[in-house]
């Protein structure tokens, strides 16, 4: 059984269409490259796929299931990370964390997640005072707080050194290999060892 299928789909921006007829299905330990130029859509057929840009035309289905019947659902078994950190700035790490965790529900502490990507030691820093890569690094920590199997990230590695790249990398590795999902747009050379990878092309005419 797939853990995401699409069928038919459409999407636009604005007046403009930016990709039809779209099919292709995700199924667990896959993950998913959308690639294309800028203004191919990628980013909104990302945010089509995590329920905040509605389609133009077809069907979006989760483990077989129709999204228009079973949302919420899916909304809860699903990680969306877009390309602009959801982090606020008036808070620490930490706090982002904990509200994150309130809300979504957590299988790992904050303090952890942060440990994880390297940045416990900002964990009482007001986020406003962090570097752009820093910002990225808080908004990858909430990967590590849930158990969402499917992860949907836009350009995830965007403003990361070369340590933090590849500490992603394995941690995306080690989710699918658990049966996990990813579907992902990136400008960087994707290394996911021996995890299952299809591209999907945009913009191609």
């Amino acid at each position: 059984m797939s853990m995401l299928r699409i069928e038919k789909l459409t999407i636009s921006r604005g007046e403009r269409i930016l990709a039809t007829d779209l099919n292709f299905q995700v199924k667990p330990g896959e993950a998913l490259v959308a690639e294309g130029p800028n203004g191919s859509g990628k980013t909104t057929l990302l945010r089509t796929l995590a329920t905040l840009s509605p389609p133009l035309r077809g069907t979006i289905y989760w483990q077989d299931h129709a999204l228009s019947d079973i949302t919420e659902v899916y909304r809860s078994k699903m990680l969306f990370l877009g390309h602009t950190p959801a982090v606020k700035l008036d808070l620490t790490p930490e706090e982002n964390l904990k509200v994150y965790a309130r809300l979504a529900g957590a299988v790992t502490e904050p303090s952890a997640a942060l440990e994880c990507l390297g940045i416990r030691r900002y964990a009482a820093t007001l986020c406003r005072h962090l570097s752009a890569g820093q910002l990225r690094r808080v908004a990858l920590a909430r990967l590590i707080l849930t158990a969402a199997p499917l992860w949907i990230l836009d350009e995830p590695f965007t403003a990361l050194d070369r340590q933090t790249i590849d500490g992603l990398s394995s941690l995306l590795e080690e989710h699918l290999a658990e049966g996990g999902s990813a579907i992902i747009t990136t400008h960087q050379q994707l290394s996911l060892g021996r995890a299952s990878v299809a591209r999907l092309p945009l913009g191609t005419g």
